[in-house]
């Protein structure tokens, strides 16, 4: 048999190093450098996801789904918001719970509709954020103010 060259690997455990351990104590880094505040000996910086990976990731998973957006109780108190501003005396108007899904799931329907329009002209501009302007083109080409 032909023996082979054997290559130097990196430990992947046991025991560590008497240097490193003494240059932790002291507050060093790795080279002897200072570390920063949050920075610890040998532990690894958390995963960071590159800018619009997870925007992606979550436009998948929002398309897949047919559940509502906007959670029920700040749907709710908004709706008894603009409702007590519309009707005011000491008569409070109640609302049945189906006419309160029926009102979120128009409002959701309305609200992706012009998100979808706002982008669009958002593309058209060649960019990839929408501002407010594209939002105000978006509703003046639907014909409302």
């Amino acid at each position: 048999m032909a023996r082979t060259k054997q290559t130097a690997r990196k430990s992947t455990g046991g025991k560590i190093d008497r240097a490193r351990i003494l240059e932790a104590k002291r507050g060093k880094g790795e080279g002897g450098r200072k570390k920063s505040k949050g920075e610890v000996a040998g532990v690894k910086k958390k995963h960071k996801w590159r800018p619009g990976t997870v925007a992606l990731r979550e436009i998948r998973r929002f398309q897949k789904s047919t559940d509502l957006l906007i959670p029920r109780s700040p749907f709710l108190r908004l709706m008894r918001e603009v409702i007590n501003e519309v009707k005011q005396g000491p008569n409070l108007l109640r609302v049945q719970v189906g006419a309160v899904g029926a009102l979120q799931e128009a409002a959701e329907a309305y609200l992706v509709g012009l998100f979808e329009d706002t982008n669009l002209c958002a593309i058209h501009a060649k960019r990839v954020t929408i501002m407010p302007r594209d939002i105000h083109l978006a509703q003046r080409l639907r014909g409302r103010n």
